[in-house]
């Protein structure tokens, strides 16, 4: 993503070439790929930029107040081949990961961010091959957060992070509903929510910090301040309480966050109800304690574009379908929170 360094760039250019406006229109200067690396690595701190990410044959105005070394002196000769680069580093994209993109949740927040190709670079993590052609895709990666050794190459070079990962009871076999009682849950060995939730997700965040990743979201769940809520005992896991711990972690990790804590999950289509944004489980009194799964993806999404959604946290539910007015005005929403955790 640009650097407030990039907004002092500026020059008329196409497919081959660049000109500075500090020459006059019959004087090039030109840049090869390994300089303009060098350059945006020096300047800019782009560790991450790819020929890729700044190759246009559109942009119309590009300048340079001050250039490096690295650029040649001017010269009349028309540019030479395809193989000079253009740098449009105002339009640089943001590149973003989701892990968890394998989940219902995950998933959408992923395919969401894929149409979205004008402003981000997505990538996706899911923990299994068949995780991965399930989803579909051309930037997925296989890795397993309770291995941070597995997630090196999803997290090179990017520069935001939602973390959509999460422990999944599963119900034990053998209950019969007409039989009356309550069906019993486990976890699988090794994705209990310790593991998961708590040190999984440690991982993530000790990650993202470690490469310059400029913003986290994190989705986690209403409910965290009541330790015996009933989710908490479902395979005697204390999945909020883990979750909880890792949120806490977040907001004390030093890198801009956003803390999401969404209601129930409804599989149902997103983008047509007024959003409620609350705190300290307050909304969990009420009857609006749900939400599509699809606004929670829109609400991740939302948070890295508005600069009022950094370093805070907030529980989020909706409306039902039909009342209230549909929320658009994500700058005014994330406005009306005032807490950090």
């Amino acid at each position: 993503m640009a650097s407030a360094g990039a907004s002092c760039i500026a020059a008329t250019c196409s497919s081959s070439s660049w000109t500075s406006s500090s020459y006059s229109s019959s004087e090039r200067a030109v840049l090869n790929t390994s300089q303009v690396r060098s350059f945006c690595k020096s300047q800019f701190k782009f560790s991450a930029l790819s020929a890729a990410s700044i190759l246009s044959s559109s942009c119309s105005f590009l300048r340079f107040d001050e250039l490096s070394n690295s650029i040649r002196k001017p010269r009349q000769k028309k540019a030479q081949t395809s193989s000079r680069i253009v740098v449009a580093m105002a339009a640089d994209k943001m590149t973003v990961l989701v892990t968890g993109a394998g989940g219902r949740t995950g998933q959408i927040a992923y395919k969401k961010l894929e149409k979205r190709a004008d402003e981000f670079t997505v990538r996706g993590l899911v923990r299994s091959e068949e995780s991965k052609a399930k989803v579909g895709g051309d930037s997925l990666y296989v890795g397993d957060i309770t291995k941070p050794e597995t997630l090196k190459a999803a997290f090179s070079g990017i520069d935001t992070l939602i973390i959509l990962t999460s422990a999944v009871p599963r119900m034990k076999p053998g209950f019969d509903p007409s039989k009356g009682g309550r069906p019993e849950f486990y976890y699988e060995d090794g994705q209990y929510p310790e593991q998961v939730d708590w040190l999984g997700q440690k991982a993530q965040i000790d990650l993202a910090k470690e490469v310059g990743v400029k913003q986290i979201v994190l989705v986690g769940s209403m409910g965290g301040t009541n330790e015996d809520h009933p989710l908490n005992s479902l395979g005697n896991g204390k999945i909020l309480i883990w979750k909880r711990k890792a949120e806490k972690y977040l907001s004390e990790a030093g890198i801009p966050y956003t803390i999401i804590r969404a209601g129930g999950l409804l599989d149902k289509e997103g983008g047509i109800r007024e959003l409620l944004l609350g705190k300290d489980d307050a909304l969990l009194s009420t009857d609006t304690k749900s939400l599509p799964r699809a606004d929670v993806a829109e609400v991740c999404i939302q948070a890295l574009l508005n600069e009022e959604a950094k370093n805070k946290a907030f529980d989020l539910a909706s409306k039902p379908e039909g009342e209230g007015t549909p929320t658009t005005d994500f700058k005014a929403f994330f406005s009306q929170c005032n807490t950090t955790f």
